[in-house]
C-alpha cells in the first residue's frame, strides 16, 4: 500500500525517522540528564526531582545492582505504581544495560510467579504494600535480591516518616511480611553511592524491556523489546509533535502506570527526550485528589483512557481548571468514545487525540494528527517509518474501506516473545507484525479499529484473555464448565462475564467471586455471573465463545 498518510502529516513532521539516531535509552537520559540538569523530571506528593537528582539517583541504584554481581543483560522486575522511586529503578537498570520486566503491582500471586520464572528475574523492586505477594512464592522463585520500599521513601524527613507510618499503621495497607534477601530501597542507594557505577557498552540490539502481554493461550508473554525498538519509537513519537513540544517547558500529567507500555513510552520517556517536567499520580481511581493534584500545575500533556478522561469530566471542580497550557490530550488503551471526546473538547477547549499501539510494537503505531480541530473517531494515521496494512486471511490487502486484519510494519515492532518462537512465528511473518485487531483504512490513510480477530476481552485499556479466567474458575472443584467473554461496559468498554456449568449443586456466586479475587487481578475478575444448565459447542465439543457474546448484544 502507497503510504497515503504522508501528505496529511503536519508542516514540520518527517515521513521518515532514524532508529539509529541513538545507540541506546541509557545514552537519551544522559543526554536530557546534562542538558536539562536543573529542570524539575518527576514530581510526587509534592517531592520534586530534578534533572541532575534522578542522574544521581539512578547512578547510585545502577551502582548499587553491580555491585550485588548482577550483569548487563540481567532482568530486574519492578512492582509498584507510580512514585518517584519507578524512574529511579528504571533509568538505574537501564543504565547499567539491564532489562526492566515491568510488573502490575495488583498482580496475584499465582500471576506473579510466572512472570518472575518466565523472565528470569535476578532481583526485584517492590512496594512493601505488594510484599506479602512476594512472601508466598519467593521459594519458587530464583532472586538474588529483593529490594522493598515504602510509598513515603523519597519525600524529606519527617515527610517521610509521617507518611510511611501512616499507610503502614493508620490506613493498615502494608499487611505483615517476611522476605529472604531484602533490603530498603534507600539502603540500597546509599550502598550505590559508596560504590563506582560502571557505564558499560549497549547497542540497539540489546534488551531494554521485557513488557508482558496476555496471549490467547492464557499464558502471558514477554515481548522483547531492543533499545533500537524503544528508540525508535521515542522518534517517531517525537517527530509527530515536535512542532508542538517546547524542549524543557512541557508539563506531562502521569496518570497511567508506568509499568504499562503506553505511560512508559508517551510519558515517562519521551518527555525524558524532550526535558518534561512529569506530574506521577499514584492514585488516579481518586478522582478528587487527581483533580486537586492538577490544580497545582499548568500542565500542558495529558495521557490517558476512555476511563480516566470520562471520570475526569464527571469529578466536579475539573471544568474549573486552568486548560490555558493544555496542547495535546492523548487516548489510547482502548477505544476512545465520542460523547466523552466531544465533552472533553468543550471542556477543555483542546481535542483528544486518539492514537493506537500495542506492547509488541514499543507500542505506538498510529496516532491522530496533532493539528486535528476535532474528534475524527478513527485511531489516525501510521507515525513515521511505519507501514500499515489490512489484509485478508491469507495475508493480502483487501480493498479500500473493507474490514480485514491490521499488520504493522517498522523499526519498533518487538523482535518476538521470550522463548516461544512458535508464538513469534505466529505473528510476525515476513517482517510484519499480525496484530489480530480488525480494521479498516480509508483514502487519506486513516485506521479504524472495528473489531477484535480474537476473543480477547478489553477492561479499561487492559487485555484480558478468557483462556486464564476460563483455566482459573475451571480450577474450582465445583465447577464443570467455563466460558468467559466480554460484555459493554459504559465505563470501563468492557467487563469479563462468566458462564459457569455447576458440577456441585451447592456452589454459589459468591464464593466463585471470592476464588477468582484470590487467582486475578481485580481487572480480571468476572463482573457478572451467569449459571447454565449447558454451554453451546460446535460438533467436536468446542464451547462457542462468540455465541454467548453475541446474546448480550
Amino acid at each position: 500500500m502507497e503510504k497515503s498518510w504522508v501528505s496529511r502529516y503536519p508542516n514540520g513532521v518527517a515521513s521518515e525517522i532514524d532508529p539509529d539516531h541513538y545507540a541506546s535509552l541509557a545514552d537519551i537520559f544522559e543526554e536530557s540528564a546534562e542538558k536539562y540538569a536543573s529542570n524539575d523530571a518527576f514530581v510526587n506528593m509534592d517531592r520534586v526531582l530534578t534533572f541532575k537528582e534522578l542522574d544521581e539517583l539512578s547512578t547510585q541504584f545502577a551502582a548499587y545492582l553491580q555491585s550485588i554481581g548482577l550483569k548487563k543483560g540481567d532482568p530486574v522486575a519492578i512492582m509498584m505504581p507510580n512514585l518517584l522511586q519507578y524512574p529511579v529503578a528504571i533509568f538505574g537498570a537501564l543504565r547499567a544495560g539491564m532489562v526492566v520486566v515491568n510488573v502490575n503491582p495488583l498482580y496475584t500471586a499465582r500471576e506473579l510467579k510466572h512472570q518472575l520464572t518466565d523472565s528470569g528475574a535476578k532481583a526485584i523492586v517492590i512496594l512493601k504494600n505488594f510484599a506479602t505477594t512476594l512472601q508466598k512464592i519467593q521459594k519458587d522463585v530464583n532472586l538474588d535480591k529483593v529490594i522493598v520500599t515504602g510509598i513515603g521513601d523519597m519525600l524529606p524527613a519527617p515527610k517521610r516518616w509521617i507518611v510511611n507510618f501512616v499507610v503502614r499503621h493508620v490506613k493498615k495497607m502494608v499487611p505483615p511480611y517476611s522476605l529472604d534477601n531484602a533490603i530498603e530501597f534507600n539502603a540500597a542507594l546509599s550502598e550505590g553511592s559508596q560504590k563506582s557505577f560502571q557505564r558499560p557498552e549497549i547497542s540497539g540490539d540489546d534488551l531494554a524491556f521485557l513488557q508482558y502481554t496476555g496471549g490467547t493461550t492464557g499464558v502471558s508473554k514477554g515481548a522483547m523489546l531492543t533499545h533500537r525498538n524503544m528508540v525508535s519509537n521515542l522518534e517517531q513519537v517525537s517527530a509527530m509533535i515536535l512542532p508542538l513540544v517546547d524542549d524543557g517547558k512541557e508539563v506531562v500529567i502521569t496518570a497511567l502506570p508506568l509499568y504499562h507500555i503506553f505511560a512508559l513510552t508517551a510519558n515517562c520517556l519521551t518527555f525524558i527526550k524532550h526535558g518534561g517536567f512529569n506530574v506521577l499520580i499514584t492514585n488516579p481511581r481518586d478522582m478528587p485528589g487527581f483533580v486537586k493534584e492538577l490544580g497545582k500545575y499548568k500542565f500542558s500533556v495529558l495521557s490517558g483512557v476512555n476511563t480516566l478522561f470520562n471520570g475526569l469530566l464527571n469529578t466536579p471542580g475539573f471544568s474549573n481548571l486552568d486548560f490555558s497550557k493544555l496542547k495535546v490530550a492523548l487516548g489510547g488503551g482502548m477505544a476512545v468514545q465520542r460523547p466523552v471526546a466531544e465533552q472533553w473538547e468543550k471542556v477543555t477547549g483542546s481535542a483528544l487525540l486518539e492514537g493506537y499501539g500495542l506492547t509488541e510494537c514499543s507500542p505506538v503505531v498510529t496516532v491522530n494528527p496533532y493539528d486535528i480541530e476535532h474528534y475524527t473517531g478513527s485511531i489516525g494515521i501510521p507515525v513515521p517509518s511505519t507501514d500499515v496494512k489490512i489484509v485478508d486471511e491469507n495475508g493480502d490487502e483487501v480493498p479500500m474501506g473493507e474490514p480485514g486484519e491490521l499488520i504493522v510494519k517498522g523499526p519498533q515492532v518487538m523482535v518476538g516473545y521470550l522463548g516461544r518462537p512458535e508464538a513469534t512465528a505466529e505473528s510476525i511473518k515476513d517482517g510484519w507484525f499480525y496484530t489480530g485487531d480488525m480494521g479498516t483504512v480509508d483514502e487519506h490513510g486513516y485506521f479504524k479499529i472495528v473489531d477484535r480477530k480474537k476473543d480477547m476481552i478489553l477492561v479499561s485499556g487492559f487485555n484480558v484473555y478468557p483462556n486464564e479466567i476460563e483455566d482459573v474458575v475451571a480450577s474450582h472443584p465445583k465447577v464443570l464448565e467455563v466460558a468467559a467473554v466480554g460484555v459493554p461496559h459504559d465505563s470501563s468498554g468492557e467487563v469479563v462475564k462468566i458462564f459457569v456449568v455447576k458440577k456441585d449443586s451447592s456452589l454459589e456466586e459468591k464464593e466463585l467471586r471470592e476464588f477468582c479475587r484470590e487467582n486475578l487481578t481485580a481487572y480480571k475478575v468476572p463482573k457478572l455471573v451467569e449459571f447454565r444448565d449447558e454451554l453451546p459447542k460446535t460438533n467436536v465439543g468446542k464451547i462457542l465463545r462468540r455465541e454467548l457474546r453475541d446474546e448480550q448484544k
